[in-house]
């Protein structure tokens, strides 16, 4: 098996895997791209997935942001059923679902949520799909919104949360689960989370009394890099919020955000960890938390429940993934062109918490954090060349452009979307001990850049107390 001693995670927000990887070329011919004949219905109009959009060279699309809430996930993938009454999910329900959003923030075009993105409008993520591995089985964990999905990704469940705003009425604040830090920290290997401005994993309640120590800028993850010093476990999280005072955009590619800056932000972690004193132990995970109501013609499969006996408000048990996501797994002990499937081998395909799986696979951290996690499928296996042979590029280079000032502006002054305004309430949270406020997610109305700066002077005033 690979020699595997430090696991890096990128998580990303809010992509489907058609969105991002459907046109993908690879050389495996059972791999699950569109083929061209993919669409949804709206009475008689037919919306296809495809990629020449007028202003197809657009790298905002969908604007305005699809809808994402549980409600809105349940409609796109069974529409016209409903939950209850489906067999399998039709995967029909994107373009109505986009359709009918509110108007407040523009027209909503249905054929803009069935776009999909090329090589040459993302070129980063191909080109390491390519040189390393793609999975075309990575779905996000629950058909829900970024929270849930990534509680999943670190404990293994969302305890029956199902949209951001529900975490600030769950008596969950912070989020009581275990955690895999706090599994790394009790078997006393190293870990830290880089972040930009606000990094959503500090609401785990189990590793708020270590925090201080191990959440670290992501100026760190270069430096720590070049050092080669990396921990056993890097958790990386993107830049939420345009900061107007750095000229710094947001590079998380969550709709509408210009997705080249997140194709940067991928080439900035890939090149690190190339030129890094680590590479020929290290393994680089890059997904994203969900969807994002883009459209994904690969219905989600069942999937192991975690066992804590959770439930959504609407009965589900959470034994159902939710929509495929991109994934690229990078490392030198996986061969070139590799398109990772367990569902060829497995009962079950990848999903966030085979990410958990695979840091106690190989960390040797035997106790799973839920039944979910347990049944997970490894990466470690899929890590198949006798040596550290496959070197990749030396680096990657991105095409994003920095935004102008006039950019910069429009984007802080924007009206925040559901998870910046999530963040923002969460922020104050943070800063007030998780005593209760008496606004939420849905009050705040601030701009972007009003509430992320405020969140990051919280976030930065919350650790330097521990």
């Amino acid at each position: 098996m690979a020699d595997i001693q430090h696991v890096v995670v990128l998580m990303l927000e809010n992509r489907s895997f058609d969105n991002l990887l459907g046109t993908f070329t690879a050389s495996t011919p059972g791999f699950n791209g569109l083929k061209g004949a993919e669409s949804n219905r709206i009475g008689n109009q037919v919306y296809r997935a495809r990629s020449d959009l007028p202003g197809g060279g657009s790298y905002t699309i969908p604007t305005p942001d699809p809808g994402e809430s549980y409600i809105d996930i349940t409609q796109q993938l069974f529409f016209p059923r409903e939950w209850r009454d489906a067999a399998a999910p039709a995967m029909g329900g994107f373009a109505n679902n986009y359709a009918i959003q509110p108007p407040s923030d523009g027209f909503h075009d249905p054929q803009a949520v069935m776009h999909a993105y090329t090589e040459a409008q993302v070129p980063v993520l191909h080109q390491l799909a390519k040189a390393f591995a793609v999975s075309d089985q990575w779905f996000s964990s629950a058909p829900c919104q970024t929270w849930p999905n990534r509680f999943f990704a670190h404990t293994g469940t969302c305890y029956g949360i199902v949209n951001n705003k529900d975490f600030f009425g769950a008596s969950q604040e912070p989020f009581r689960r275990p955690s895999i830090f706090r599994a790394l920290e009790r078997a006393g290997l190293p870990w830290r989370v880089y972040f930009h401005d606000f990094p959503q994993s500090l609401l785990l309640a189990d590793i708020l009394d270590v925090a201080g120590s191990h959440y670290h800028a992501f100026s760190q993850f270069l430096v720590d890099c070049e050092a080669g010093v990396l921990p056993a476990y890097s958790f990386i999280e993107p830049n939420y919020f345009a900061n107007v005072f750095t000229g710094t955009p947001p590079n998380d590619q969550h709709p509408p955000h210009d997705i080249r800056h997140g194709e940067k932000l991928i080439a900035d972690v890939y090149n690190a960890v190339r030129a890094s004193a680590c590479w020929e132990k290290t393994l680089l995970i890059i997904t994203y938390d969900e969807h994002g109501g883009c459209y994904d013609h690969v219905p989600p499969p069942r999937a192991m429940p975690p066992g804590d006996g959770r439930m959504a408000p609407d009965g589900f048990a959470f034994d159902a993934y939710g929509v495929r996501v991109p994934a690229v797994v990078v490392s030198p002990w996986v061969r070139a062109g590799s398109v990772l499937s367990p569902l060829n081998g497995g009962r079950y395909p990848f999903d966030h918490t085979s990410l958990i799986r695979t840091v106690r696979e190989a960390f040797g951290i035997a106790s799973a954090l839920t039944e979910r996690d347990a049944a997970a499928p490894s990466v470690l296996p899929y890590l198949r060349l006798d040596a550290p042979s496959n070197h990749g590029p030396a680096a990657v280079a991105s095409r994003g452009a920095q935004p102008t000032r006039a950019q910069m502006r429009d984007l802080g002054n924007a009206p925040p979307n559901a998870l910046l305004k999530a963040l923002g309430a969460a922020a104050e949270r943070l800063d007030s001990g998780f005593r209760t406020i008496e606004r939420d997610a849905a009050q705040v109305e601030e701009t972007v850049a009003q509430i992320g700066t405020r969140a990051v002077a919280q976030v930065k005033a919350f650790l330097s107390r521990l």
